[in-house]
């Protein structure tokens, strides 16, 4: 009888190639698969490239490589809710998505076709079972991805495996360069999948059209035009084009708010303006790895990704709606990022957050 087998999702990054290698070391049987998920084969597009490096470290490990096309999946049911959300007037994270939607959704299915009993990945984060399947964070806390995977279903996680995990950034470039990969010094791959390095409002605006406003001072006062709501986040201070203006000091000017009916981009002047900060939040969208947390339950929770972790308490817990109260305010709580919570190295789950409360 065959060894039980392991498909690797290899993105033709360090990690990924890592992952394979622990695995092959430790005598699993081992087969690669490499994903198309978008279109447009662009100046931007790395999918080329990136596919011939993890053919070369499939070779060097002597398994095969597996390409598999999943754009049509990932237009449906992550880039369709990303155009939606900036409509909205929202900031998305679609890498959320496509953890649950793609890497552990078609991948996971498209690899139970090929025989696969688990869908490894170079995610920095670890697995726990007894039964059921927990989600811990990465060993190494700087490069910990938990955030990313807290909507991933507990069943899905039954059958990952993050073998990076246990391993700190340095060890497993380390481990890439020992083993002759030529990817060893690769540059992480950052920013949102599908745009890459190109200018983010140049790629917006080829899906979503331009609705200029004006700029506003939170007391009303016009300051300027924006290009559109959906290029601009809570906090934002470059790209706003506001130069000296009478009367008013020379502190930096940074988005305070959005009001959606009018058009007007709100702004103030400081990094830590009132407006800014929220000790209380909504989340609605919620999944939770296992049984709900119960209402009360002290925990920490993260607003965004390589955030330090926030002592908070959950005030109100079900299957629509999370209320979570921060000991300490938390500046620019983005509608339409994730809020996802922690008891100590547990990633609990998490949801999109609604709305933000003084």
């Amino acid at each position: 009888m065959s060894k039980p087998l392991t498909i690797v999702g290899m993105s033709g990054g360090v990690d990924s190639s890592v992952a394979a290698w622990l695995l092959r070391r430790q005598g699993e049987r081992v087969e690669g698969l490499f994903m198309d998920n978008w279109a447009d084969n662009d100046s931007y597009c790395t999918a080329a490239e990136d596919f011939q490096d993890a053919r070369r470290v499939c070779e060097e490990l002597e398994i095969p490589l597996h390409r598999a096309n999943f754009a049509d999946e990932y237009r449906d049911r992550v880039f369709a809710h990303f155009l939606d959300e900036y409509r909205a007037g929202r900031t998305p994270n679609p890498d959320v998505l496509c953890n649950r939607e793609i890497k552990f959704g078609a991948l996971l299915d498209y690899a139970r076709r090929l025989g696969a009993d688990t869908v490894a990945t170079g995610h920095y984060a670890r697995i726990a079972t007894n039964g059921t399947a927990r989600l811990l964070k990465g060993r190494d806390r700087a490069k910990d991805q938990s955030y990313f995977l807290h909507q991933v279903p507990e069943a899905a996680l039954r059958s990952a495996a993050f073998p990076v995990g246990e391993l700190a950034k340095d060890e497993v470039r380390d481990i890439a360069k020992s083993a002759g990969f030529e990817n060893h010094s690769k540059k992480d791959s950052t920013g949102i999948c599908f745009i890459g390095e190109r200018p983010f409002r140049e790629f917006l605006a080829r899906y979503l059209p331009a609705q200029p406003g004006d700029i506003v001072a939170d007391d009303g006062t016009l300051l300027g035009q924006h290009n559109g709501l959906m290029y601009y986040t809570l906090g934002q201070r470059s790209g706003l084009g506001i130069g000296g203006v009478d009367g008013r000091a020379e502190a930096p000017w940074f988005v305070v708010g959005k009001d959606l009916p009018r058009n007007r981009l709100i702004v103030g002047q400081g990094h830590d303006h009132p407006a800014l900060l929220s000790s209380t939040l909504v989340a609605c969208a919620l999944h939770w790895i296992g049984t709900p947390p119960p209402a009360g339950k002290r925990c920490t929770a993260k607003i965004r990704y390589r955030q330090a972790d926030q002592p908070c308490t959950l005030i109100e817990v079900n299957h629509e709606r999370l209320v979570v109260t921060f000991d300490t305010p938390q500046r620019a709580v983005t509608p339409g990022q994730y809020v996802v919570v922690y008891d100590g190295d547990q990633c609990l789950g998490g949801g999109v957050i609604l709305e933000r409360r003084p």
